[in-house]
């Protein structure tokens, strides 16, 4: 991306595997390395259908996008822990029906920053800036952000994937607030998070399994209750259909097949702040 912050980039370790690069494997990418495909396939074991799954999540977004960017009217746009570029990406979607809409990706894996420059070096309305999104107060007030995003007017700011990978602890939802709290009125926030029923059922048990998984790999990854989720969004006013399956959100057309059955672990809304 042009612009990106002058600081240097920090050293990417191939020796670990990393969550943007796996991410990259799930939906057909190029930029992942063996330690990241031996994750890739040990989640494949407990749920074969998870690339598919990958893919109806870059699909949910790219439709959130065309959304925001369109009827919304929305031209500014963050997308936080947007991990690496792949065939469709948020500044695509967007400038595809507004050309002057601008994108500031953020994300803190070595690996993004690494791919940032080289890979999406297209206009000077895409951005890329290094913070961790567990730091609103810094990541709002980062120049890259501040240079190229008005906050006084709406915004869009988008947590695809994101959320799942921040800890309890970490109070998921205060960080919600404070970017909620930053945004200008008439702002939208985009949220898709892997999701637990803890009903008992097999997709309960297929979340348990999964998260048990991923967490002994390469750390923090948690399937949440749909009420946990619903917390994310502050309050804001949910876009119809409200938070659903990620395959319900405004689908392009018919649904020809039935959803694969880790379809049902991934929730995804859009919300308005008036």
């Amino acid at each position: 991306m042009p612009n990106t912050d002058e600081t240097s980039i920090p050293h990417v370790d191939t020796s670990q595997p990393s969550i943007a690069r796996v991410y990259d494997a799930f939906v057909g990418g190029k930029d992942n390395f063996e330690v990241d495909r031996v994750v890739y396939r040990k989640i494949l074991e407990i749920a074969p259908e998870a690339a598919e799954v990958g893919k109806q999540c870059r699909a949910w977004l790219i439709r959130v996008v065309r959304f925001l960017s369109g009827q919304a009217g929305i031209d500014q746009f963050l997308d936080l822990g947007s991990g690496l570029p792949t065939a469709e990406n948020t500044h695509q979607a967007a400038q595809r029906l507004n050309p002057e809409a601008r994108v500031v990706y953020i994300d803190n894996d070595p690996s993004v920053a690494a791919h940032g420059r080289a890979l999406l070096e297209e206009n000077d309305r895409t951005h890329f800036a290094v913070a961790d999104l567990r730091e609103p107060a810094d990541l709002l007030a980062d120049p890259i952000v501040t240079s190229n995003l008005d906050l006084t007017r709406p915004v869009a700011l988008i947590q695809c994937n994101t959320l799942h990978h921040v800890t309890d602890d970490e109070r998921p939802a205060d960080i919600m607030r404070a970017y909620v709290d930053a945004l200008a009125p008439g702002s939208y926030v985009a949220i898709s998070h892997l999701f637990n029923p803890a009903d008992g059922s097999d997709r309960a048990q297929l979340a348990e399994d999964s998260q048990k998984r991923f967490n002994a790999m390469m750390g923090s990854c948690y399937y949440r209750r749909r009420e946990e989720i619903e917390e994310l969004f502050c309050g804001l006013e949910m876009v119809e259909p409200g938070l659903s399956y990620l395959f319900d959100w405004w689908p392009d057309g018919p649904r020809l097949t039935p959803p694969a059955p880790g379809a049902h672990n991934l929730l995804g809304g859009v919300a308005r702040k008036n």
